[in-house]
């Protein structure tokens, strides 16, 4: 089971680090035109917070790679967005490559009406819901709107 979790590990970090320049273009072309550029919170007024609400942040960089970084307060990260796409109901699906926890991760986000956005689900590479139809599956509770914060 290890093995194959490494090799896995080992096969998404190869392909972030020769992803093709126009791949990276079409990711970024994607996330922008979706409108998922900028930051996004709960409560924007809000200092971010772990439990009260983190600061989510979506860039290109100058080499054209998208960026995810995560403000807690009195934690941070960064991490790169290895694919999106849209599918037929306009739900964006993003995978970000985590390393820190050695894992890509794969989360379904759906563009609101007023301009927010909503976790529609939230997966392991193993397939491990956090959020699944909208909802944390720990608790059963709907995932809240976020709102853009730029």
């Amino acid at each position: 089971m290890t093995r194959c979790l490494s090799r896995w590990t080992t096969a998404a970090v190869l392909w972030i680090a020769f992803a093709s320049t126009a791949g990276a273009e079409t990711l970024a072309v994607t996330v922008e035109q979706w409108g998922l550029l900028g930051s996004w919170a709960v409560d924007c007024a809000a200092r971010p917070d772990r439990e009260k609400g983190a600061r989510l942040t979506y860039e290109i960089r100058k080499d054209g790679r998208v960026m995810y970084r995560r403000n807690f307060g009195e934690a941070k990260d960064e991490n790169e967005v290895v694919s999106a796409t849209i599918n037929a109901e306009g739900l964006l699906n993003v995978m970000v490559y985590f390393p820190s926890m050695q894992q890509t991760r794969e989360f379904g986000l759906l563009l609101l009406k007023d301009g927010g956005l909503r976790a529609i689900y939230n997966r392991s590479e193993r397939g491990v819901y956090t959020i699944r139809d909208g909802k944390y599956v720990g608790t059963g509770e709907p995932t809240p709107a976020q709102q853009h914060c730029d």
